[in-house]
């Protein structure tokens, strides 16, 4: 069982949140502008590879092997997770993201994995 405290959030939703807060998607999100969310840090290096999120395109069926291969990008690229971590051994870390599926999306698999490390 994880020690961290990792919470997600859509970036559409307007909540007000003490936690420290990651964007943690590639691209920064439609319509939002940088003044109006709250955030601590933008961290396009833990987002998934453009070549992946093409791929998986949020089709469900390719949720398994989706998050096979994002973890696989992650262990290669594990100083990126740093700040993440960082905070997460501090306190509360909400991960911030655009997509509309809430179930099968980079924010999930990033929490699953970081969960797994704490």
């Amino acid at each position: 069982m994880s020690s961290f405290r990792i919470t997600l959030r859509r970036v559409y939703e307007n909540v007000d949140d003490d936690a420290t807060c990651f964007l943690v998607d590639r691209l920064w999100p439609r319509g939002v502008k940088k003044a109006s969310l709250r955030l601590d840090a933008w961290l396009k290096d833990v987002a998934p590879s453009t070549n992946l999120c093409q791929w998986f395109g949020h089709e469900p069926l390719k949720w398994e092997e989706f998050r096979r291969r994002y973890f696989k990008e992650l262990e290669a690229n594990g100083a990126s997770l740093e700040p993440i971590l960082s905070a997460a051994r501090r306190g509360r870390v909400t991960l911030l993201y655009s997509a509309r599926d809430t179930e099968h999306n980079n924010a999930v698999a990033l929490k699953e994995y970081l969960e797994k490390r704490g």
